[in-house]
């Protein structure tokens, strides 16, 4: 069992750091006043001269197909890219990728949809969750109806990621006796997004299908097959959730450490003190069991082996964990972390999130125990 990195995957690793450090995280203090000014925090001619520079390096597409223009370069390198990338609060991605799903398209939906996706041509979103269908997303409510070589679809999906943005959606409704199918909607085909207003700098939006008329050619996949679709898309990637947070608890940490070796109170720094060298202390034991839960997910998914489980403890640990590190950093930084003068309050809101998105703590804890009630999991078992 060998833990370590090869020597391509460190220098890989060393590259993203320094790409992040040099061209990114300069941009931390024009973001933080661009969110407080009411603005995006990134602009997005900003944001196309980052991309464009990390494709010059060779970033581009990082666990896209080869075939596709992509580096493949797998899960596990995937999610330490991820854990890089979190180290900044700057809304930046890499380039060159495009959701999970479209490779199943046919070759034309591949044409239309999914090539210019990778290139950033176009922009998609993935909507599932309904005002009444957030972690029950087989109570969907949307309906597409047949209307000859037609379907008519109908109803409002809510807190979709990158609604706003999009030029087309997948959208997962229930066709009839068929049961719930994905489609792929053009904007111009008539669905209309509106922005919710959120605690973060999450920019999510709710979507409203009436009598959106969409080809039979738009289905992707299989008709009837869409929850085996939205599963595939909501499992593939869980385990990046932990990751990204994982970056950001080792940069706050990192801050905490250097606060309470130059904070003084009552004659001597306050690393000193055992109650700030516990926070410290555990902070460093809960990312380090994050990323290793992390990791190991991220393995199964690149060993083609059924990652659920571990996803899903994967992304219950590392979100919580970045909730109970961001809340200690604050606390350590005492009334100059609950300021706007740093950034630690804007982690604060933005980590929030991650108790939520992508299957509630509540979702995780069931289907962890479920899996081990039913026995799809068992104790004890390493490597399997």
């Amino acid at each position: 069992m060998d833990f370590s990195l090869t020597p391509e995957e460190r220098q890989i690793r060393d590259t993203v750091r320094a790409f992040i450090e040099k061209e990114v995280m300069p941009l931390e203090p024009e973001v933080l006043r661009n969110e407080r000014e009411g603005r995006p925090g990134l602009d997005p001619d900003v944001l196309r001269d980052l991309r464009a520079k990390a494709r010059k390096s060779g970033f581009w597409g990082i666990n896209t197909p080869e075939e596709y223009g992509g580096a493949a370069l797998g899960p596990i390198m995937s999610a330490i890219i991820a854990m890089e990338l979190g180290r900044t609060f700057v809304p930046f991605s890499f380039g060159g990728t495009a959701d999970n799903i479209l490779y199943a398209g046919t070759e034309e939906q591949k044409q239309r949809y999914l090539i210019p996706t990778i290139e950033g041509e176009r922009r998609s979103c993935f909507a599932i969750t309904e005002p009444g269908a957030g972690s029950d997303a087989r109570n969907i409510r949307t309906k597409a109806v047949r209307d000859g070589s037609e379907w008519v679809i109908s109803g409002e999906k809510t807190f979709i990621t990158g609604g706003n943005e999009a030029d087309f959606v997948m959208v997962f409704a229930v066709a009839e006796e068929h049961g719930v199918t994905c489609f792929l909607v053009d904007r111009d085909m008539g669905w209309k997004s509106e922005p919710i207003p959120t605690m973060g700098q999450w920019g999510p939006a709710s979507l409203v299908f009436e009598d959106v008329r969409v080809p039979e050619e738009n289905i992707l996949g299989e008709l009837g097959k869409g929850f085996e679709l939205a599963m595939q898309w909501i499992g593939q990637g869980r385990y990046m959730i932990p990751a990204r947070a994982i970056g950001s608890a080792e940069r706050m940490l990192q801050m905490a450490i250097d606060y309470a070796k130059i904070r003084k109170s009552m004659g001597q720094t306050i690393s000193n003190y055992q109650a700030i060298q516990w926070m410290i202390a555990d902070s460093q034991v809960e990312i380090e069991a994050a990323k290793w839960l992390t990791l190991y997910a991220a393995w199964r998914v690149g060993e083609g082996l059924d990652a659920r489980h571990a996803s899903s403890i994967a992304k219950l640990n590392g979100a919580v964990m970045a909730n109970q590190v961001v809340d200690r950093v604050l606390q350590i930084h005492g009334g100059m972390g609950y300021t706007k003068e740093l950034p630690i309050e804007r982690w604060y809101r933005e980590l929030r999130l991650l108790r939520i998105f992508e299957g509630t703590d509540e979702i995780q804890r069931r289907t962890i125990a479920r899996n081990l009630i039913k026995g799809h999991a068992k104790l004890g078992l390493i490597g399997e």
